[in-house]
């Protein structure tokens, strides 16, 4: 049986990161658990020490349920090294079209979030066989994602 889980994205600003997936991702800020103000009343009553605490958002889910809730958790170390997982946003609208429409469909998307924050690292285009496309990218903090 599948089970539920949510993914957790260790960071330096919750709040920063959370309101660049959201609008990457198309997820909205997560409501507090019912009978609470706050994330961090929520927090509190779980006995979370307020010096854990942290302003603005931590938290996105998608609206329409499908996809998991993520979890941004700020943690005092930098990032340091290359992701071991990665996201990859799928916006070229899938093989059944032709090459140079999926192209320009993930550079659109590619510019769309440099205008929400992100970095662009490089591009990977494989033609024959594999005939794919994809923009690799980095979140505010440095995070790695694809296009494709």
């Amino acid at each position: 049986m599948a089970v539920r889980f949510q993914l957790v994205i260790d960071c330096a600003d919750p709040d920063r990161l959370a309101r660049f997936w959201a609008a990457a991702l198309g997820y909205e800020l997560a409501p507090p658990p019912a009978g609470f103000a706050t994330w961090n009343d929520f927090y509190r009553q779980l006995g979370l020490p307020e010096e854990e605490l942290v302003d603005g958002a931590d938290r996105i889910s998608d609206p329409h349920g499908h996809g998991p809730s993520i979890w941004f958790h700020a943690v005092p170390e930098v990032k340091t090294v290359k992701n071991r997982l990665h996201l990859d946003i799928h916006a070229s609208g899938g093989r059944a079209d032709p090459i140079e429409t999926r192209k320009q469909r993930v550079d659109a998307e590619a510019r769309r979030l440099v205008d929400l924050g992100a970095t662009t690292v490089g591009a990977l285009l494989e033609d024959g066989v594999l005939d794919h496309y994809a923009v690799g990218m980095k979140d505010p903090e440095g995070n790695e994602f694809d296009i494709n």
